[in-house]
């Protein structure tokens, strides 16, 4: 797939959105902010305003998964999320392996020196840094979410 210019990553939870912003020209992600609250609408609402005001291109979310791959109900929600936001806003979203991407958001702000509990109110959003930028680095590896099935075979957890 090829994407050019703006993105916006989402690192989905239920109750905190990490969100991070870059392009794909510079190939470099940064943290932008992390939504706060399990209620859909303000969500939606806030990320049309950084739609509005980043204008990226394309999307990017987080897939939870397991360690060994395998779905479970996180990923379920993550894929839901990601098809809402394609519906809404119309642009291409794109789901990215997230299995590593909180550890590494710990260890980038260890290396920033923000440890413990000072991590938490960053860590959402640095995890959504990380994951754009596995987008940045291995495109080939993300999956349109129109292209992704969610295995039925698998009992999620």
């Amino acid at each position: 797939m090829q994407v050019s210019g703006g993105v916006l990553a989402f690192d989905f939870g239920e109750q905190r959105i990490g969100i991070a912003t870059g392009d794909t020209l510079v190939g470099i992600a940064h943290p932008l902010e992390t939504l706060h609250g399990a209620e859909t609408e303000p969500r939606f609402q806030r990320i049309a305003n950084l739609i509005a005001e980043w204008q990226p291109n394309a999307l990017v979310v987080g897939l939870p998964t397991h360690a060994d791959g395998t779905p479970h109900e996180m990923t379920r929600l993550a894929v839901r999320f990601a098809r809402r936001l394609e519906g809404r806003f119309g642009l291409t979203v794109f789901l990215v392996d997230e299995r590593h991407s909180s550890l590494v958001a710990e260890a980038l702000l260890k290396e920033v020196g923000v440890r413990g509990r000072k991590q938490k109110p960053a860590l959402d959003q640095v995890a959504a840094q990380a994951i754009l930028q596995s987008f940045f680095e291995a495109p080939e590896m993300a999956i349109a979410v129109n292209d992704y099935i969610l295995p039925t075979s698998t009992p999620l957890e």
